[in-house]
């Protein structure tokens, strides 16, 4: 059934999204990154227990905001915003700005995705799947989301050669860029609505 296609279609997309933003690039290599700010060791330790630190605090804003602001604006919140830090972040390495300015970028970053793509997209693939296609759609969507994770970590030090820091930066602004006009366009919000509402929404699309 061509409704139910769009609907995976949609998730998967919005799942492999929320990792293709580049957020897990700055877990994954914070030590790189610090380092590439003119860090030292201990200095790379203190501040990633500041970045776990704000992911955990803004993970909390996220589930506490997301009923009230509701699913799509967080989203689109959260795709614009990166996109913004990125850019901005990206221009730093490339202008070889280091030290503060950069950390906060950072964790600018990490507060933004905390508190709207990583709890939200998850919320959002939890309402927009008809229970008879849930089970099947949540592994599919589940299983895209882990494939573009690992996609994303072992892409990332061949993007860092090539485009260097600040191309690497740019190349997922412009995803989330991507990312802010298809939720735009193709995600309805889901806040309040029934699993039949969001359904015939989506799918009269």
């Amino acid at each position: 059934e061509s409704g139910m296609y769009k609907l995976l279609i949609l998730g998967i997309i919005i799942a492999v999204f929320q990792q293709w933003c580049g957020i897990n690039v700055i877990f994954n290599y914070a030590q790189e990154i610090f380092s590439n700010a003119g860090y030292s060791v201990s200095d790379i330790l203190f501040n990633i227990v500041i970045t776990g630190s704000v992911n955990l605090i803004f993970t909390f804003i996220g589930m506490f905001t997301v009923d009230r602001i509701g699913r799509k604006a967080l989203m689109l919140f959260g795709a614009g915003g990166l996109a913004g830090i990125f850019a901005v972040t990206g221009s730093m390495y490339y202008f070889h700005v280091q030290g503060i300015p950069l950390l906060i970028m950072v964790v600018a970053a990490i507060a933004c995705y905390a508190m709207t793509l990583a709890p939200v997209t998850w919320v959002v693939l939890s309402e927009i799947f008809p229970n008879k296609i849930r089970g099947f759609a949540m592994s599919v969507a589940t299983f895209s989301l882990w494939a573009a994770c690992f996609v994303l970590t072992y892409t990332f030090p061949l993007l860092n050669q090539v485009l260097k820091a600040s191309g690497t930066f740019w190349l997922y602004g412009s995803i989330c860029v991507f990312g802010f006009w298809f939720i735009f366009k193709k995600l309805p919000e889901t806040k309040g609505k029934s699993l039949e509402e969001i359904e015939i929404e989506l799918t009269e699309k």
